[in-house]
């Protein structure tokens, strides 16, 4: 792949793909990586994957030891990344690795304690560095990032907040609004981790959270397969698919194989949220 073009100063890249993802009549794919998973050149190699199956943004999991948001699944790719010593100077190196061979957008996900241990200037100044589009902190509600947000926006780093089926709206225009990138929007009650079936009320509760907000609203938790993955995508903006990419790492292989099961997995998400043309 080659490597990406700069890209014009002071472009939000993260607004210009989803207004890409509209122009096509789609929603933007997510998809989801732990750093370090089973090894750093491996998660190197499944971002690339990701990217080349069609992702328009990559999220890249900072492994940490208490990952209150996440399921099985990714709790144990946080224990192999830590067990490999994954620092967080390493996420942000699979961060820079695929920035500079794709054009896929990227988000740093993860939990507020490393962060805060690095050094919010110091984190935000080497996420920008890294090309670094967006963070997603599960554990820092809006009201109490304030210094956090200050310091992304002065690095033109991104801010994503969480929202949940039980928030209220009051909530969801209070995360909205502190949100610069996009909401994310929590399909379940509950942990990441894929799950057989999606709640009956999504629907509505997407389209209700969007009325809300100002920036646009992707869904993630449990979405899991191609299926899921076109049916959210008729009400969102973005759909986020991590664990199953993940369980899909976890499996035995080499490398190479690892990332060709990724890229072919990618590649049918996208193929089935991609809509028709009208004159199809």
């Amino acid at each position: 792949m080659k490597a990406a073009a700069s890209s014009p100063r002071g472009e939000d890249r993260v607004a210009s793909m989803f207004e890409a993802a509209r122009a096509r009549g789609e929603a933007a794919l997510i998809t989801y990586l732990m750093a370090g998973d089973p090894d750093l050149a491996t998660s190197k190699a499944v971002a690339l994957a990701c990217a080349e199956g069609g992702a328009d943004l990559i999220e890249i999991g900072m492994p940490f030891s208490d990952p209150i948001a996440d399921g099985p699944t990714i709790q144990r790719a946080a224990e192999r990344a830590l067990a490999a010593r994954t620092t967080l100077a390493d996420s942000l190196a699979v961060a820079a690795h695929a920035r500079a061979r794709s054009n896929a957008r990227l988000a740093l996900m993860g939990y507020v304690n490393p962060v805060l241990s690095y050094g919010l200037e110091p984190f935000f100044r080497d996420a920008a560095r890294a090309g670094v589009d967006a963070l997603i902190l599960p554990d820092v509600p809006p009201e109490e990032a304030e210094d956090l947000r200050r310091i992304a926006a002065a690095h033109h780093v991104k801010t994503v907040f969480l929202v949940a089926p039980t928030s209220t709206d009051e909530r969801r225009r209070a995360a909205a609004r502190a949100a610069t990138g996009f909401l994310y929007f929590v399909s379940v009650a509950g942990v990441t981790g894929a799950r057989r079936e999606l709640p009956p009320d999504l629907a509505a509760q997407v389209s209700a959270t969007r009325a809300l907000s100002p920036v646009p609203v992707v869904v993630g938790f449990g979405v899991s397969t191609p299926a899921q993955a076109a049916e959210v995508a008729r009400n969102a903006d973005g759909v986020v698919v991590g664990s199953a990419i993940v369980s899909r790492v976890a499996e035995k292989g080499s490398r190479k194989a690892r990332a060709e099961r990724v890229k072919r997995f990618v590649r049918s998400l996208k193929r089935a949220m991609k809509r028709p043309s009208p004159l199809a």
